[in-house]
């Protein structure tokens, strides 16, 4: 299985930009369902950011359309999630996850992102 390290978070003021960073242990595999990114506010449910598939496609939620961009580097087992005209409410624990061929998710411990 799959190992994740996440990076790159920290604190910003509002309307700052964060690029976040999740290193595989492992490289991206045709195989692989999707790589994506994820947050959780405390007091609140994990949600879904963005999604890239293996054929390169992603998929954004509507809050992060315009703002949020995720992208991959095969070359370095990294996955990314570049944040713009950060708000007080994109304040969270940002996680990255793999689901593998067989539908098995993995994720990483989270890096913390606090705008203010």
């Amino acid at each position: 299985h799959v190992q994740l390290v996440e990076s790159g978070g920290g604190s910003v003021q509002i309307g700052g930009s964060l690029t976040l960073a999740c290193a595989a242990s492992r490289g991206f595999d045709d195989a692989d369902a999707e790589w994506g990114w994820f947050r959780q506010a405390p007091g609140k449910e994990r949600e879904g950011i963005a999604t890239i598939d293996s054929s390169g496609r992603t998929a954004y939620a509507d809050f992060a359309k315009g703002r949020f961009t995720i992208s991959r580097d095969n070359a370095k087992n990294t996955l990314y999630l570049q944040l713009n005209s950060l708000k007080t409410e994109d304040t969270a624990m940002y996680y990255c996850k793999n689901m593998d061929g067989y539908y098995t998710n993995y994720w990483g411990q989270g890096t913390q992102v606090t705008v203010s």
